[in-house]
């Protein structure tokens, strides 16, 4: 992809648990069963995920209530150790299918079908981190999200 400075590995199945748990141990975080049980909920989802559908199906699935604020407080956690990514836009969250590699990532996001998927492109994010930079600010975090249709809903 253009600007792609980068090479990762994109992780699925038990796989993308695994580097997870692996990812949230280094950062010196527990990985627990609940924290396992909302990464695998989010993991299934193809379309960005708000905390209450996680809640929701989780609640479903154990047969009792899952707290939107536990599930919030769990994906905080995964967008801080890079297991996931907010979608600003959507106030919803998508895994990151390579979580033990940390770049910034350009979301395209249909209007239509609420299908999001990433790019990356360090030119732009890192020219965004430096007018940043040159602003004052410390610690510049680019969030950028396009909207628009993806191929299959434009057709």
């Amino acid at each position: 992809m253009a600007g792609h400075a980068h090479a990762h590995k994109e992780h699925s199945g038990d796989d993308l648990i695994d580097a997870a748990r692996l990812t949230l141990t280094d950062a010196g975080e527990q990985w627990t069963g609940m924290r396992q049980s909302v990464f695998e909920e989010l993991a299934r989802h193809d379309k960005p995920a708000s905390a209450y559908d996680i809640a929701d199906n989780l609640s479903a699935a154990r047969g009792k209530r899952v707290a939107p604020n536990s599930v919030y407080r769990i994906l905080d956690l995964f967008v801080r150790t890079n297991l996931a990514n907010r979608i600003e836009s959507a106030n919803a969250y998508l895994v990151n299918t390579h979580p033990g590699c940390r770049h910034d990532c350009i979301f395209l996001i249909c209007d239509d079908c609420g299908k999001a998927t990433h790019i990356d492109d360090d030119r732009v994010t890192g020219a965004l981190r430096v007018a940043g930079k040159e602003a004052g600010f410390t610690d510049v975090r680019p969030v950028v999200e396009l909207r628009g249709l993806c191929d299959d809903c434009a057709r």
